[in-house]
């Protein structure tokens, strides 16, 4: 079929687009075609539309408001390259610098020579080209292949997904019920295990809305770290009953024994991490395991660091966890007051805790007392 033909078939085409039901239609992946000559637009549109849903814009701007927008999700998008305001090289360039199109397949459509731009779109991370003017048969076949092969990329990546999503999930129940066993043998309530997570999920959503922690926390998905947060001391498992639950105040010694609690979860969780050093969870659980107790000014176990080069997760943690100890119950004293455990945070601000962090402590504390219902 030439291309005046394939221009015939547009109105046939949008009149019968609907025939099939409903289920073709959402099995159809999604072409976006960008080109500011309404004409290409239309020669594209009638090549494809059997097969594919088509999208249209008809400059660089109209494109990335939908892509951007969610307004258009493709499988593909067909981008010319000499367009006005924004050339088909910054909408790519655009397009891979954000998460919700990066993994977008992109086949530029030029009328210009291809070798001229081939190697800088090639770089951009376009995946093939296509010249004007048009040859059904060769544009059919080139986004058949693409769709092909993302289809298939998209099935390997959730296979992938699930296997690491079921290993991890493995992970979370083995380590949680250590968790859940270290607080049965220490006599603690249970619910500190869940109170130590929502503690710190209320202070990591304040230091969302400060720039200098919202950056890092992205970076290393907060929410992985929230779930990590109740594994802080799964290292006193290893800690004999006679020290864990003594009553009383501990020697020097004993403390010496109860401080390993620290470097024994971190031991723990790293022989997990031996299977992936990646694992972001692990990655946080080790962190939070080994730094928990780590100070501020550096006078904390068990490796004496101070500052930011304390783990983020570690210092949230580390002021979570005394809160809890010191509004609940323990066998080796009652409880205090909300408003004696605040005075008492209050004081080591800049030196047992990041200040920043306590003022984001202080932001919420109307919502913790509501926890312990103080």
């Amino acid at each position: 079929m030439n291309n005046i033909a394939a221009i015939e078939r547009v109105e046939t085409a949008e009149h019968f687009g609907s025939i099939g039901g409903e289920h073709e239609i959402e099995e159809k992946a999604t072409v976006l075609i960008v080109d500011d000559m309404e004409i290409n637009r239309m020669i594209l549109d009638a090549i494809l539309c059997e097969n594919y849903n088509i999208e249209q814009a008809a400059d660089g701007i109209e494109a990335l408001t939908k892509l951007l927008g969610g307004i258009c999700k493709p499988s593909l998008v067909l981008l010319d390259i000499m367009m006005p305001e924004i050339d088909g090289f910054e909408v790519l360039e655009t397009m891979k610098k954000n998460d919700i199109t990066k993994n977008i397949p992109v086949i530029f459509i030029t009328a210009a020579n291809p070798t001229e731009n081939e190697a800088k779109g090639l770089a951009g991370g376009a995946i093939d080209y296509i010249v004007k003017p048009f040859v059904n048969d060769i544009v059919k076949l080139r986004v058949d292949n693409q769709i092909e092969l993302s289809r298939y990329r998209e099935n390997l990546e959730h296979v992938v997904n699930q296997k690491v999503n079921a290993l991890t999930s493995t992970k979370e129940k083995m380590l949680s019920a250590m968790a859940t066993v270290i607080e049965f043998k220490s006599l603690e309530s249970v619910e500190h295990v869940k109170r130590t997570s929502i503690l710190t999920g209320m202070i990591v959503d304040i230091l969302l809305k400060n720039p200098m922690f919202r950056d890092e926390l992205m970076r290393k998905d907060y929410r992985i770290m929230i779930k990590a947060a109740p594994l802080h001391d799964v290292g006193k498992i290893a800690v004999p009953d006679r020290i864990l639950l003594k009553p009383g105040k501990y020697t020097p010694e004993e403390f010496k024994i109860m401080e390993t609690h620290t470097t024994k979860g971190s031991e723990i969780i790293k022989k997990l991490l031996l299977d992936d050093e990646e694992d972001l969870y692990l990655r946080h659980c080790y962190d939070i395991c080994r730094y928990h107790h780590e100070r501020w000014d550096g006078n904390g176990y068990p490796d004496g660091m101070s500052g930011e080069d304390i783990p983020l997760s570690a210092r949230i943690v580390s002021l979570v966890d005394v809160y809890d100890a010191l509004v609940s119950q323990r066998v080796y004293k009652p409880p205090f007051t909300h408003e004696e455990a605040m005075q008492i945070i209050e004081s080591e601000a800049g030196t047992k805790y990041d200040a920043r962090i306590v003022e984001a402590f202080l932001a919420k504390q109307d919502n913790f007392k509501k926890i312990y219902n103080l």
